[in-house]
């Protein structure tokens, strides 16, 4: 059973793509986190298209999710080397988070068939309460939707 909105979110520690450790409960009390799970970043040889357009649509209103006092997490199950380039290749401000042993995928976002995250994200507040997840995401307007999201945490 993975997380759901109102849920505790349970920590985790996992490699940034720079190598240093990240854990979640570090944030408590201090910042919201926002953890957006996708599948990987190159299927197939190729970029993935939708992997590329939600981290544009994120990228689009960055600042102003940063200044709701947000951090923002993006997981998959590729190698921390794999994030570096990704995040390198695409100019991400935020942090790409490597989950080789899918702890955290399975904990929040479930698998897939493949053994992939299911792409899906999810708004924690200052408190580590769970309180929106989203699953059905259209990439292209996801960033706005995670403004929207934290913009009705009242913490």
């Amino acid at each position: 059973m993975t997380l759901q909105q109102g849920d505790t979110a349970e920590d985790f520690e996992l490699l940034a793509h720079d190598g240093k450790p990240i854990t979640l409960s570090s944030y408590k009390n201090s910042k919201n986190v926002v953890l957006c799970f996708y599948p990987k970043n190159h299927l197939f040889a190729c970029p993935s298209k939708k992997v590329f357009e939600m981290a544009k649509s994120v990228i689009s209103v960055y600042p102003e999710i940063t200044a709701t006092d947000t951090v923002v997490f993006a997981i998959s199950v590729d190698s921390v080397d794999s994030q570096a380039d990704f995040v390198k290749e695409y100019e991400i401000p935020y942090v790409h988070l490597s989950d080789q042993k899918k702890t955290a995928c399975k904990k929040y976002a479930g698998t897939n068939i493949a053994g992939l995250a299911k792409r899906s994200t999810f708004v924690i507040d200052k408190n580590g309460i769970i309180q929106d997840v989203m699953r059905d995401i259209n990439v292209a307007s996801h960033g706005q939707e995670i403004l929207d999201s934290l913009k009705r945490i009242k913490v």
